[in-house]
């Protein structure tokens, strides 16, 4: 796990490694000025002149120059080093994520996800500064002003042998009872972020029913919870501060105790006043380091569940469910599809039951976990291809198996002859335009958004492709055309118009398969047959595939789908099946209806 997140701190490799430097020679400077002070004392106490305490002087400002120079740098040093670890950090993670196939991508909400790139990584960040700095000042400081304290007091400084371990054992329990209570924070951080998130998508929603009250209150009871397990564990931590206060004190009481008797029965001649006053402030540097470091204790194992939740992120996208091969092939050269008794499992159903790999190859016919079983169809390119069926038939699972969004759990479907597996994957992809379900546009203007289909398409292209989706309709009336802004998630237009944007990016693609998810349903029946007729005309050559409910949408293909329950029920034109497949004779009677009605 560490050698994985450290693979992150790359060019910032120099400044992790001189932080640590820098703060050995601060810690030095700071162990030695109490050495100068309590020989400037005893010469003081001697009755010195004035040019024995200026040479003092000056040795112990420009060691308090040097120690600040070193705390200056060191600083600097684990800032840029902290940040640009942070930095990397974040980066990779990204990157991992764009590496997801939606396989993989299922094992995570997007609220966890969130929660990961933010406030994990900020954790980790926090940890790693407080290793190359204090993890190192700590024990440096704590070994240095020990072996002072002996230098100075003798046999004095042994109460620090007995104090030290006290304290730090009781530091030690404090952070391992507190740790349990952290641990239950990234969950609640994780449903806490599904809440605001939820919320700020959903926000028409939440108004239109009157749901703001209940929305608070949710919200409420999450960060109420938050409030309280951090509450819990921050009392825990509080013990730390009186521990030390208490062992500092003992240990100050004890050494102007013995000190001073000592000083009296020999006369100064075992013990002086200048060595009291540097055991004094070594002890404060002792306990000191001991506090210092069981806040580093804290630190690092709360940062650990955040590492080991970053870690997972990361080397998911080592292994993601699907792969492009070693010199796939790159040029389709028809839109011809085949599935070949293809089944297909989602990962989330098979590891609920333990399905092993040999159980999907052999065991699909009765098991209705299956989102599709016994899939055999061909499509000849250039046709057009309906398909129909109810809700939780998986007709948007099964075009997702085309464009390798899932991998068949066993079967072979091929594009022009080949498996889809023999192709390379950015290649397969830029060849099948997909307008799922769910339109997603981006943040920024509506030729940033349609130029996602093909980044080179000049103004010419766009307008024509916005033509046959029927988008122009509507941009053409917006003040700005094409330069208009798109919020987020195109919050800012209605449902239609994102279906149509969504249409016209696709076609600026050019395919040579187009399939849309029943990328039509919040526009019209007549706008519907339009952009239907413009597309026939605009991709002749393309394989059309579309999902629609309306039979409307369908009855012109070449071939209509029926599916029910992950199967095929049946395959043929809109009169053949009218007469032979009752599931599609039942949805065209009751649309019919709709329309009389």
């Amino acid at each position: 796990m560490y050698r994985k997140l450290l693979a992150s701190v790359r060019e910032y490799k120099k400044p992790s490694l001189e932080a640590p430097f820098y703060v050995s020679c601060e810690v030095v400077m700071e162990c030695i000025i109490p050495f100068i002070v309590a020989k400037l004392v005893n010469q003081i106490r001697e009755g010195c002149d004035f040019a024995i305490m200026l040479e003092y002087g000056v040795i112990l400002v420009v060691m308090a120059f040097f120690s600040l120079l070193f705390g200056i740098i060191a600083g600097n040093a684990c800032s840029t080093a902290s940040c640009g670890f942070a930095k990397n950090l974040r980066s990779d993670l990204f990157k991992s994520i764009q590496k997801f196939s939606f396989e993989n991508l299922d094992k995570f909400s997007t609220a966890s996800l969130v929660t990961r790139l933010t406030t994990d990584v900020s954790g980790v960040q926090q940890a790693y500064m407080m290793i190359v700095r204090t993890a190192i000042r700590g024990p440096l400081m704590l070994v240095f002003s020990f072996i002072m304290a002996l230098i100075m007091g003798g046999r004095i400084a042994l109460i620090f042998l007995l104090t030290a371990p006290f304290l730090g054992l009781g530091l030690y329990c404090v952070a391992r009872w507190a740790m349990p209570t952290f641990r239950k924070l990234f969950k609640k951080y994780d449903k806490l972020n599904n809440s605001i998130q939820e919320n700020i998508r959903g926000v028409r929603v939440v108004k239109a029913f009157v749901r703001e009250d209940y929305e608070k209150e949710k919200f409420s009871q999450a960060a109420e919870s938050l409030c309280k397990d951090f509450t819990v564990a921050e009392k825990i931590l509080a013990l730390n501060n009186p521990m030390m206060q208490f062992c500092l004190y003992v240990v100050m009481i004890f050494i102007l105790y013995y000190g001073t008797y000592k000083i009296i029965t020999s006369r100064g001649l075992d013990l002086n006043i200048g060595q009291i006053s540097s055991l004094i402030t070594y002890g404060m540097q002792i306990l000191g380091s001991l506090m210092r470091l069981s806040m580093v204790l804290v630190m690092i194992t709360l940062a650990r569940e955040s590492a080991a939740r970053i870690v997972e992120v990361l080397e998911e996208g080592e292994r993601p469910a699907l792969t492009s091969p070693v010199n796939g092939i790159k040029e389709i050269s028809s839109g011809e599809v085949d599935f070949i008794n293809v089944n297909f499992i989602y990962n989330s159903a098979r590891e609920q039951q333990n399905i092993s790999h040999n159980d999907i190859t052999h065991n699909t016919q009765n098991s209705r976990l299956y989102a599709l079983r016994n899939i055999n169809l061909h499509i000849e390119s250039g046709s057009t291809i309906g398909i129909i069926g109810g809700t939780g038939s998986s007709k948007t699972t099964l075009i997702q198996l085309i464009p390798r969004l899932y991998d068949a759990s066993n079967g072979i479907i091929k594009i022009s002859g080949h498996d889809v597996k023999e192709y390379d994957l950015d290649s397969l992809r830029n060849n099948i335009a997909l307008v799922l379900q769910k339109n997603e546009l981006f943040s920024g203007t509506i030729r940033d958004n349609l130029l996602w289909g093909n980044d080179k398409a000049t103004d010419s292209q766009i307008i024509e492709v916005c033509k046959i989706a029927r988008a122009d309709e509507f941009i053409e009336k917006l003040p700005e055309k094409y330069n208009t802004y798109i919020e987020q998630s195109g919050t800012n237009l209605s449902g239609g118009q994102k279906q149509r944007l969504c249409i016209a990016r696709a076609l600026l693609k050019q395919p040579k398969i187009l399939i849309l998810d029943d990328s039509t349903s919040a526009v019209d029946t007549h706008t519907d047959a339009l952009i239907r007729s413009g597309l026939k005309n605009y991709l002749p050559s393309t394989t059309k595939i579309i999902i629609a409910q309306r039979i409307l949408s369908v009855q012109e293909a070449d071939k209509i789908i029926v599916m029910d329950d992950g199967e095929i029920k049946a395959v043929g034109t809109h009169e053949d099946l009218l007469k032979s497949n009752a599931i599609y004779n039942e949805i065209y009677l009751s649309q019919t209806r709709e329309e009389l009605l």
